[in-house]
């Protein structure tokens, strides 16, 4: 099978006032002459190291089974920064979202062929890198009409914001959570459950009538779990 490369660049962000180090993998047959779909990563080193996600692209391309797909992957700078940027009570949340919306996509609109419309988009994220996909999308769903998540953290501010969503069919969500995930090891909020709330976001998504693929594996709240689904979200997502 052949791989792609990945590029590393560096880029500034008025909204945090930082630089950002974004990874961006371009799938072995990539071509400036084609367009490409656009998948971006919150937890962005995380989804190449421990997803794989390059390789599952590049071999699902190599295949035909899905269309030809950049990867765009933010990660972050230290576990204390990443809840600043994730965490709804997070005091970046608000810059970040506004980072990924108004200057990563403009840039990779810019830099690369992509369809340029939120059809053409999606986020991807695990744990609280889910949550903030799924609170971005919420906020922004003319930009992105596709999220992945993977057992995301979920409070009541995650559900009202699902809630308040005026058009359901803006955007699809994939949404896989652990059966074991009942008493979670947290950073900062110690143990928690994150089934039964992840219940509960399904029953609100459910009920607003997003186009929605939900189950529950057998397995925690770790790569061993997500790394697995990474192929079947992946051809679920951007099959052709």
């Amino acid at each position: 099978m052949k791989l792609g490369k990945i590029e590393e660049i560096t880029l500034h962000s008025k909204e945090l006032g930082e630089d950002m180090q974004v990874l961006i993998h371009l799938p072995h047959n990539y071509s400036p002459l084609y367009k490409h779909a656009v998948l971006i990563a919150s937890d962005g080193k995380d989804y190449i190291q421990y997803g794989r996600i390059g390789r599952v692209i590049d071999e699902f391309i190599d295949s035909g089974e899905i269309e030809n797909v950049i990867f765009v992957g933010v990660p972050y700078k230290t576990v204390s920064e990443r809840r600043r940027m994730y965490h709804p009570e997070g005091d970046k949340r608000e810059a970040y979202m506004r980072f990924l919306a108004h200057e990563l996509v403009p840039y990779i609109d810019n830099h690369y062929p992509t369809y340029q419309i939120g059809a053409g988009r999606g986020l991807i994220g695990d744990s609280l890198a889910a949550t903030i996909s799924l609170l971005t999308a919420s906020k922004y769903p003319s930009l992105f009409g596709k999220v992945i998540l993977h057992s995301p953290y979920v409070d009541d501010f995650v559900l009202q914001t699902v809630e308040s969503v005026k058009d359901p069919s803006a955007f699809s969500i994939y949404h896989v959570i652990g059966e074991e995930e009942t008493a979670v090891q947290t950073v900062a909020d110690g143990v928690k459950d994150f089934l039964t709330p992840n219940r509960a976001l399904k029953t609100t998504i459910d009920k607003k009538g997003f186009p929605y693929f939900y189950e529950e594996f057998k397995g925690d709240h770790t790569w061993k779990y997500w790394q697995p689904d990474v192929r079947r979200a992946i051809t679920m997502v951007f099959g052709q």
